[in-house]
């Protein structure tokens, strides 16, 4: 595993060991980044499932100006913290160990607010409470995206007001584009 590209680029990352975590394989992160485009740049940038890092650290390698990495595994925040010492970078990248809901509500405690979230959770997660907190507790700006990346099998059930944008396949695994209406923002 390593960052893509960006000032970082080719640089190697570690991922924890077992099963517990399914880092993003490099051809779906390098469409990923390729979709979101300049979007990157200057963005506040959170990871909920951080796992390695790989994600954010990208988002930052890229242009990104900050970014929030939350993952409950003490093992993954280990690698995490390892990753972001090696690219040094700590001082754009924080990191939260603790419940996604938790760190949802420390941040929006915080008055954070992010320009692109990243939710890569277990794929058989029911994604409806946690898109339903971003958007209650106001974390995602206006103009904001969610990307969100599921199993083919096992589309996302994302709740209103959060549409999807774009949505692209890449062999065992899709990612979803969402951005907020209903008069909260427009596309």
């Amino acid at each position: 595993m390593r960052i893509i590209a960006g000032e970082m680029r080719s640089r190697k990352l570690k991922a924890p060991e077992g099963m517990d975590t399914r880092p993003t394989a490099d051809r779906v992160k390098e469409a990923l980044f390729s979709i979101l485009g300049s979007r990157i740049y200057g963005a506040r940038v959170l990871d909920l499932y951080g796992g390695s890092g790989a994600l954010a650290l990208e988002a930052i390698s890229r242009g990104a100006d900050s970014a929030v990495i939350c993952d409950l595994s003490a093992k993954a925040c280990a690698v995490i913290q390892e990753n972001i010492d090696t690219l040094n970078c700590g001082d754009q990248v924080k990191l939260l160990r603790m419940k996604d809901t938790a760190a949802l509500n420390a941040l929006q405690k915080k008055g954070d607010a992010f320009d692109l979230i990243f939710l890569d959770p277990p794929y058989r997660m029911s994604t409806v409470p946690i898109c339903q907190m971003i958007v209650a507790n106001g974390l995602l700006k206006p103009d904001g995206t969610v990307i969100v990346e599921h199993g083919r099998e096992t589309p996302p059930d994302i709740p209103p007001p959060l549409i999807q944008t774009d949505h692209r396949e890449y062999g065992a695994a899709g990612v979803g584009f969402y951005r907020l209406t209903n008069g909260e923002a427009e596309e």
